[in-house]
């Protein structure tokens, strides 16, 4: 931990003695900001600086994501700028005059978009498949072999940095659940139900995944941070599409269809997706829990199976309407629909001082029906030629799942006669949400270096759950009484933030700070209970970047973020497992915070190496089992646990071994630590974490490219489990077809068939050991055809229900 802290301190001195060394060194910089015509930034554009007496090339880079550009150690003359992009004219700007010491802004450069035919094909340049920005990792999905075919879930599980386990929680920040957007719009949803809607978003959907580690005061303040899924948009005037097909097989057959169009004139942009998937899957999870009560050691061991048969519509619809150069109206609608099929069998075995004594076997079919619906309506504008800008957002959420079980347990003595007639139960459990969002946003760039930003935002969460829980007496099922059968949730959340932004010669800075009121009220229909949870919080954030040279630069981040619990979580239902085995929410569960710092340095947007710190307070982030050894019934219930510190050190090495031969190797090296509040035991236990992945990639010929991932996590030990270590191996090949317009890709996931959770649990009373295997060996064909103009860029809304959109809980894991 001292080794650690040095290491981290003297990083800090080393950082900070070269930024006021080259400080003291007077340099010439040009900066801009190069846009399309409806005000995004022109990411990519090539941006060349040309002597005005000769138009001879002096210095040249690229635009960022958000179009600006920086040119530094510029000698004292006369300049032009040339702009280019594929899909644009050619663009001049200048003659301009540089004098020694300055920093010279030049004001917003706008692209035309060319007119061409509109069954052109247009050359774009191909972006690296991993590229990092401070705070900041960029996955283009569309550059990946191994990613086409796959859903968003899918992908996310291949990606380096980021961790999806067995149940469905995806983290890119140790194993902090990271608030899940597309299009910088919440998912609203966790567990099966978010692994569902990313299940139904294909790769030929997807422009780029962002993994955000440091997000700005505007965004919420997420724990875990950010994974944005940024999906397609047409950037040229005219009609394109793509239609994408995919078949597999792993055990069971997987299939889907989809259609990304977009249609793109002077006056609006109409775009659309909609995608169909039908899968099989299976899932198996084997308990061994021992019991060691009054001198008597009982052994409860479970072999549960799952096969699912899932239907997934997912859709989407909008349209820009150009109200004039600097005003943007829109309005879009997406969601999905999913019909899912269960069919469970759980076989429980039970030995009384070693020697069998009886059997359970627990049989279900389980139906399962959510739709998701999101409508937005959005409106954004320029108030002046300065750059003002004025953006706001309103939003409806509606989220409807109903899920219909029926249970059949048998029930076997030692020599496997039924001692007692078969117990048949019903489990319905529909739940309705309903989430309004409001948000306004403002942006003025106080001089040609300096931007304030500030917002305002307003959720209102409505949540209503009921269950239907007994067993079938007289032809009739009856209602437990000892269950509660009807919850209501009802939460707002009031947030307003400020966000100042300013560059000092080679420095960049952003600070900010975001105050959040939330007041919620929840109500179950026992002894009339009601949950009063009223608090504010106030969340700082700050990012410091160094530009050492035009390709290197250090940065320094910090941010405080929180975690409310999901509307599932605090839910008091007892959702049954089998007999010995249930699942139940927290009515007392409080937020989570994290207080996380990043010092890391970059090179050429591609390497680089981060050192982290991150604690957690009131951590309920991982299973947490109360058993009775009276009864033998153990039951998994969210808990605020006691703090989490986390420590480490990530590092992104690109490698370029010959001209046909690449490869990214990422490293992630962890020491975290788990203290349990005095109420919840003694647990103070440290323990390592190393995740090694790597993905190299070949290209064989012009047209045939092939890729190869692995991916390895050492043992480690998590809340309050022992994991054992975890691996596997993917790869795949592409063909292009019919000029470039066809892409023909074959892939292999968990070749070796070696992914698998397995963890000992030995904690307080209990003792347990587990597998959990989803089938992941997957083989898939995937063709997808392009027609109208190829050149694809991602625009994104900002509709600011980033939290509200995780947090609609699963109830029903399968």
């Amino acid at each position: 931990m001292r080794f650690f802290l040095g290491c981290l301190i003297s990083a800090s001195l080393v950082c900070f003695f070269l930024c006021d060394l080259h400080a003291q060194v007077s340099s010439t910089v040009i900066t801009g900001t190069v846009l399309t015509e409806n005000g995004d930034g022109a990411d990519g554009s090539t941006v060349l600086l040309l002597k005005y007496k000769d138009s001879s090339i002096v210095n040249s880079t690229t635009a960022a994501r958000n179009g600006s550009f920086r040119m530094a150690d510029v000698q004292p003359g006369s300049y032009l700028l040339l702009l280019s992009k594929a899909g644009y004219s050619k663009q001049y700007a200048g003659p301009f005059n540089v004098t020694p010491g300055d920093v010279y802004a030049i004001p917003n450069l706008i692209l035309k978009a060319s007119v061409k035919q509109l069954n052109e094909v247009s050359v774009t340049g191909s972006r690296p498949e991993i590229e990092a920005e401070p705070g900041k990792v960029i996955l283009n999905v569309q550059n990946s072999i191994l990613a086409q075919g796959n859903s968003a879930f899918d992908i996310l599980k291949q990606s380096p940095g980021v961790r999806v386990d067995n149940s469905g929680n995806i983290s890119i920040i140790g194993r902090e659940d990271a608030l899940i957007t597309i299009d910088d719009k919440p998912t609203n949803l966790t567990g099966e139900d978010l692994v569902s809607v990313l299940r139904g978003i294909q790769a030929n959907m997807i422009d780029r995944i962002e993994l955000i580690t440091s997000g700005s005061a505007k965004y919420d303040a997420a724990t875990g941070g950010i994974i944005n899924i940024v999906l397609k948009k047409g950037l040229n005037t005219g009609f394109n599409a793509s239609a994408t097909g995919v078949a597999g097989y792993g055990k069971y057959y997987k299939s889907s269809v989809g259609l990304v169009l977009n249609d793109r004139t002077e006056n609006f942009n109409i775009f659309g997706n909609y995608n169909y998937t039908d899968n099989k899957n299976f899932h198996t999870i084997n308990t061994d829990r021992e019991i060691d009560f009054e001198n008597v050691l009982s052994d409860y061991q479970t072999n549960y199976q799952s096969i699912q048969q899932n239907h997934v519509n997912t859709f989407g619809l909008g349209t820009d309407f150009y109200l004039s150069k600097s005003q943007t109206i829109g309005f879009f609608v997406n969601g999905s629909i999913t019909n899912d099929n269960f069919a469970k069998s759980n076989n429980l075995n039970i030995y009384n001082q070693s020697v069998f004594d009886s059997t359970i076997v627990a049989n279900s079919s389980l139906n399962r029906h959510i739709s998701r619906v999101n409508y937005n309506l959005n409106y954004r504008g320029k108030l002046d030629t300065m750059g003002k800008t004025l953006s706001a957002d309103v939003n409806y959420i509606t989220y409807d799942r109903s899920s219909a079980e029926y249970i059949t347990n048998d029930f076997y003595d030692a020599a496997g006669d039924q001692y007692r007639n078969p117990l048949l139960l019903q489990d319905l459990t529909p739940s309705n949400i309903k989430v309004w969002i409001s948000k306004l946003d403002f942006s003025d760039p106080l001089s040609k270096t300096a931007k304030f930003e500030a917002g305002l935002k307003f959720s209102d969460a409505m949540s209503s759950n009921d269950i239907e829980f007994g067993p079938l007496v007289d032809g009739l099922y009856i209602d437990d009484p000892g269950y509660p059968n009807h919850f209501n949730y009802n939460e707002m959340v009031n947030a307003a933030y400020a966000d100042y932004q300013n560059q000092y010669d080679k420095f960049n800075l952003t600070a900010g700070l975001r105050a959040e009121q939330t007041i919620a009220k929840g109500t179950s229909n026992i002894a009339g209970q009601i949950v009063n949870s009223n608090y504010t919080d106030l969340f700082p954030q700050a990012l410091l970047v160094y530009r050492y040279s035009d390709k290197t630069d250090f940065s320094l981040s910090y941010n405080r973020g929180i975690t409310r619990p999901g509307y599932e979580e605090i839910n008091p239902f007892l959702y049954y497992i089998d007999l010995y085995d249930y699942r139940a929410g927290n009515p007392a569960l409080k937020p989570e915070y994290s207080n996380n710092i990043e010092l890391s340095y970059s090179h050429d947007k591609s390497f680089t190496v981060t050192l982290y710190s991150t604690i957690i307070s009131q951590s309920y982030e991982f299973r947490y089992f109360e058993q009775n050894d009276t009864s033998k019934i153990n039951i998994n219930t969210p808990k605020n646990f006691g703090d989490i510190y986390n420590y480490g050190i990530r590092v992104l090495l690109p490698v370029t071994f010959t001209r046909w031969w690449t490869a990214d190797f990422k490293a992630d090296i962890a020491y975290q630590r788990y203290v349990a509040y005095p109420e919840n035991g003694n647990l103070n236990k440290g323990t390592q974490d190393v995740i090694l992945s790597g993905t190299q990639r070949f290209t064989i010929s012009p047209t045939v490219a092939a890729e190869l991932f692995a991916n390895y996590e050492s043992p480690s030990f998590y809340g309050i489990s022992q994991f054992k270590s975890n691996y596997y191996v993917d790869a795949g090949i592409s063909k292009q077809l019919f000029q470039k317009r066809g892409t023909l890709r074959l892939s292999a996931t968990d070749i070796f068939n070696t992914k698998r959770d397995r963890y000992s649990t030995n904690y307080e009373n209990l003792d347990m050991y587990t597998v959990d295997k989803v089938e992941s060996q997957i083989v898939k064909l995937t063709f997808t055809y392009r027609v109208g103009k190829t050149s694809l860029k991602a625009t994104v809304h900002h509709p600011g229900y980033d939290e509200e959109q995780k947090r609609l809980n699963n109830s029903n894991e399968n």
